[in-house]
């Protein structure tokens, strides 16, 4: 029998909605899960990330909402929102940008870098004529503002905004009038300013007994109201939250600064990803996986040529399908231009799917694992630009909830924790 590993050579992403909590309190193998993670001066026994969707707060509330749910000591760098690899998106931050979501929407922008964020409600302010749909909140004076406002540069979508006809009305005044909302649509403005868009999640759980609309549906609306309107495809410079590779990447990277900072020599191989949802969490950890097998199988293959595992051969490269890369590299960048220069390359060897039972996915539905077959009756639940691929959705692991989930790879790794 091995030796137990004392240093741990893995970490944890855990998803929160519907793995460790669902509505308010915590689930009780969430609060025993955490138990096991951490030693007695509450310092953790392994790198954790908490990779959430959402995205309507600070990840420094979102670290002390965690802390006070599970027991633990919880730091901001150890929280990832869907919009924190914003944070890399430079060369965005000094323009005058337009934010749709909820929550505390210039805090949030301004933590990320941005100097020149303007809400969907300061739009409407300075625009009186544009939200025209509910009677009873247009303006009594008709003559048109001549408030100054600057271009609007980009458009940032954190999450799924209220009253979705004021949002939807004047994102689209700012793509087809290229940032000048209040002028009349122009013709030559394809392709439009840049989208970077925050979480694509159709559905999420809450207390409801089914799931209820997430931020997906709403890019869902807007996508098809652009395309109605110009004949042409919404397109977007950036796609993150799960299951894009950027948020993986990104937080590949809080995982391996966490081992640097504990001084854990042993480098990080293996990233478990605990999910509730097919979809996002296991496609997105699916779709990493695939990417870390490919993306440096020479490095591999001499390491495992060395120690003789090796084929003799490399394998031909996997083509990825159409609109895989929308989140790597933005559309008309060169290369190093991008968000890449801010971050380590990936270095894992794998990373690993493991769902549990808690939230969206049930075992019990009729359907619950999507097949080749339900999918080819449209009923892809993905975002629009990530090609469907059955084998992405099928978990490595099906465990009860997640304390399971910790009790399954300490096995599996041969962990014992001093």
């Amino acid at each position: 029998s091995f030796q137990p590993s004392l240093l741990p050579s893995f970490g944890f992403l855990f998803d929160i909605d519907g793995v460790l909590v669902r509505g308010r309190p915590p689930f009780p193998a969430a609060r025993a899960a955490f138990g096991k993670l951490v030693n007695p001066q509450g310092q953790f026994l392994v790198p954790v990330v908490f990779v959430t969707n959402a995205g309507n707060c600070l990840r420094q509330k979102k670290a002390e909402q965690l802390s006070h749910l599970l027991g633990v000591p919880i730091s901001q760098d150890q929280v990832m929102m869907s919009h924190s690899p914003l944070r890399m998106f430079k060369r965005y931050h000094k323009k005058c940008v337009l934010v749709s979501g909820q929550g505390p929407l210039l805090d949030i922008a301004q933590d990320l870098g941005f100097c020149q964020p303007i809400t969907i409600d300061t739009l409407r302010e300075k625009r009186p004529l544009l939200d025209a749909v509910d009677h009873d909140r247009r303006p009594n004076v008709l003559s048109p503002s001549a408030v100054e406002l600057p271009k609007i540069e980009a458009v940032v979508l954190f999450g799924e905004p209220v009253r979705w006809e004021t949002s939807l009305q004047l994102i689209i005044d700012v793509l087809l009038t290229s940032g000048y909302p209040g002028n009349p649509y122009g013709q030559e403005n394809y392709p439009h300013i840049p989208v970077l868009a925050c979480n694509m999640d159709l559905m999420w759980v809450a207390e409801a007994q089914s799931p209820r609309f997430g931020h997906g549906t709403f890019m869902v609306c807007l996508e098809n109201i652009y395309k109605k309107i110009t004949g042409k495809d919404l397109k977007y410079e950036a796609l993150m939250g799960k299951p894009s590779r950027l948020t993986y990447q990104y937080a590949e990277h809080l995982i391996r600064a966490q081992a640097l900072q504990r001084s854990w020599e042993q480098p990080i191989q293996t990233l478990y990803a605990v999910g509730d949802n097919v979809m996002t969490d296991v496609y997105g950890a699916n779709l990493y996986n695939r990417y870390l097998q490919e993306s440096c199988p020479r490095a591999r293959l001499q390491a495992k040529a060395a120690a003789g595992t090796a084929p003799a051969q490399l394998p031909q490269r996997l083509q990825p399908g159409p609109g895989w890369d929308t989140e790597l590299a933005p559309a008309g960048t060169a290369p190093g231009l991008g968000w890449d220069t801010e971050l380590a390359p990936a270095a894992a060897a794998r990373c690993r799917s493991v769902l549990v039972c808690t939230g969206v996915y049930d075992p019990h539905s009729e359907v619950a694992l999507p097949s080749g077959d339900s999918v080819a009756e449209n009923v892809f639940h993905g975002h629009r630009d990530f090609s469907f691929d059955p084998a992405l959705v099928e978990p490595d692991h099906i465990v009860p909830d997640v304390d399971a989930a910790v009790d399954l790879v300490f096995q599996l790794e041969n962990f014992a924790p001093r």
